[in-house]
C-alpha cells in the first residue's frame, strides 16, 4: 500500500491460532469485541426522547419501552463494533495498544465473529420493530451505515472524510431514534439533525487527530488506517473547523425557529468545543479511545453542566429574550413549561 513518502507498507501478519481456552475467556472475548463500554454514545437517544416528549407526543412511552428501546440500538451499535473489529484486524496490529483485541490477537474466528454479529443484529432488529416502524426502519439505517462503514468493497472508513462522515451519521441516528420512542408521526427538525452530524463529525475528526499525532509517524499511521495515507494535522484540523462553524450555524436556526430560550446555553456548548479540542491535542490524548472519556472528571462535569442548563432552559420560557433578539416564540406548543415574566 502506497504511503505519504513512497514506502509500501504490507499488512501485518496474522497470528497463530491460539490454543484452547477455557469458555469463561472465550466469552469474555466476545463480550470484549460487542463493546458495550461504547453503549454510553447511546445517550444521544435521551435528547430524542426529551424532544419528541417536549414537542407534541404523540403518546409518552412506558419506562419498559423506554428500556427495549435502549437494549435494540446498544445491540444493534455493538453487532456494528463486532464486524469492524473483525475487518480491523489486520489494521490494528499495526497499532501499539489496538494488536492486543481478542480478533487481531488471534483469539476468535472469522465464523464466530459472524455468527455474533448475526444473532445481536436479529435480536437487535426484532426488539426495535416492537417500538414501531419507525423506529425499526432506523434501526435498519444504523446497522447499514455500520456495513457501509467497515464492509469492502465501500469500506468508507478508507476514505479521507467520508471516514468521518459516516461514522457521525450515527449521532443523528440515535437522535431520531430517541425522537422516534415518543413521536412516530413525525420527523425530528433537520435543522437539528445536521448540527448533531457535524457535532459528531468534529468529535469524530478530534480523535482522528489525537490518533495522528499519537502514531507520529506517517508510515505507522497509514499502516493503521489507510484514510492516514491523505490525512495530515493540518487537513485534519481545517476539517474540524469546517465541522464545528456548521454545527454552530444549524444549531443557531434551531434555536431561533424552536426554542430561543437555549440561546443562553450556546457559551456553554461553545466552551465544550474548545475543551475537546484542547483535550484532543493531548499527547497521547484520551480522545482516541471516546469510551474512556469518563476518566476525564473535568470534562465530565462540564458535560453535565451543559446538560443540566439544555433541560432546565427546555422547560422555561423566558418572553424578555423574545423582544430582545425581536423573535417570534415558536408557533409550536410544549407539553410542558414554566413562565419566568410576561
Amino acid at each position: 500500500m502506497p504511503t505519504p513518502s513512497g514506502a509500501t507498507v504490507e499488512p501485518a501478519a496474522s497470528p497463530p491460532s491460539p490454543p484452547s481456552r477455557s469458555f469463561t475467556a472465550i466469552a469474555r472475548d466476545h463480550i470484549a469485541i460487542a463493546r458495550p463500554d461504547y453503549w454510553f454514545k447511546n445517550g444521544f437517544m435521551v435528547i430524542g426522547i426529551l424532544l419528541g416528549s417536549f414537542y407534541h407526543p404523540v403518546v409518552l412511552p412506558s419506562l419498559g419501552c423506554v428500556v427495549i428501546a435502549v437494549v435494540a440500538v446498544c445491540l444493534i451499535a455493538s453487532s456494528n463494533y463486532v464486524i469492524n473489529e473483525y475487518l480491523d484486524a489486520s489494521m490494528d496490529r499495526s497499532h501499539p495498544k489496538k494488536r492486543d483485541r481478542p480478533v487481531a490477537a488471534g483469539r476468535i474466528s472469522l465464523t464466530a465473529v459472524l455468527l455474533q454479529w448475526l444473532l445481536l443484529a436479529t435480536i437487535g432488529l426484532s426488539l426495535a420493530w416492537l417500538i414501531n416502524i419507525p423506529y425499526f426502519v432506523t434501526g435498519m439505517l444504523l446497522l447499514m451505515m455500520g456495513l457501509i462503514y467497515n464492509v469492502p468493497p465501500v469500506r468508507t472508513k478508507e476514505i479521507p472524510y467520508l471516514d468521518v462522515l459516516t461514522e457521525s451519521v450515527n449521532n443523528p441516528l440515535r437522535l431520531a431514534l430517541g425522537w422516534f420512542v415518543v413521536n412516530s408521526q413525525s420527523l425530528p427538525p433537520l435543522t437539528l439533525i445536521v448540527s448533531f452530524w457535524m457535532m459528531g463529525a468534529f468529535f469524530m475528526a478530534t480523535k482522528r487527530l489525537a490518533e495522528y499525532r499519537y502514531l507520529n509517524d506517517s508510515v505507522q499511521a497509514a499502516a493503521y488506517r489507510r484514510s492516514f495515507a491523505y490525512y495530515n494535522e493540518t487537513r485534519l484540523l481545517v476539517s474540524m473547523f469546517f465541522y464545528a462553524t456548521l454545527a454552530a450555524l444549524m444549531l443557531g436556526m434551531f434555536i431561533i425557529r424552536y426554542r430561543l430560550e437555549l440561546i443562553l446555553s450556546t457559551p456553554l456548548v461553545a466552551g465544550l468545543f474548545t475543551w475537546y479540542l484542547a483535550l484532543g491535542l493531548k499527547e497521547d490524548s484520551s480522545a482516541q479511545q471516546p469510551e474512556k472519556l469518563y476518566r476525564e472528571s473535568g470534562l465530565m462535569l462540564y458535560l453535565f453542566l451543559c446538560v443540566a442548563v439544555f433541560l432546565v432552559l427546555m422547560f422555561v420560557d423566558i418572553p424578555a429574550l423574545y423582544r430582545i433578539f425581536n423573535v417570534e416564540p415558536s408557533e409550536l406548543p410544549p407539553l410542558w413549561k414554566f413562565s419566568l415574566g410576561h
